[in-house]
């Protein structure tokens, strides 16, 4: 199953490297997974992964719950929620194309921001949640 997952975590930094939109609002593709020291805001980052069992009585498959998060230092939330709206934008019900893999569904499925006072960044977060089977 944590194959399954590395799997989905690279066709979703393909979807999100390929948007346009969100290289314009970041400045460039800036979608890390380890985020490094050089980084400049605002960014996206991958998140907590959470991979369950999906199996029926004749398929086998897994659930995977994801949180893709952002992190920015603009005045106000609005970078961060034209960011959410973009990320959304490009992953709820896509047809990702996942390594060894058929992609049943992805699905948006909350999101929040806040505001890190210690650090002065504001912080969104958006969760997933995709179900996928092997390819036969």
């Amino acid at each position: 199953m944590s194959a399954a997952a590395s799997q989905l975590q690279k066709a979703v930094y393909q979807a999100l490297a390929g948007g346009t939109a969100l290289k314009a609002l970041l400045g460039g593709p800036d979608i890390f997974d380890h985020t490094p020291p050089s980084a400049s805001f605002p960014y996206v980052t991958f998140g907590q992964t959470s991979v369950f069992d999906w199996d029926t009585a004749s398929e086998p498959g897994c659930e995977i719950l994801f949180t893709i998060h952002i992190w920015s230092r603009a005045k106000g939330r609005g970078e961060v929620f034209a960011i959410l709206d973009t990320v959304t934008g490009l992953l709820d019900e896509a047809a990702l194309t996942v390594e060894g893999h058929h992609l049943v569904a992805i699905r948006f499925e909350t999101a929040e921001t806040g505001y890190d006072d210690d650090v002065a960044v504001h912080h969104g977060q958006a969760r997933f949640r995709a179900i996928l089977e092997p390819e036969a």
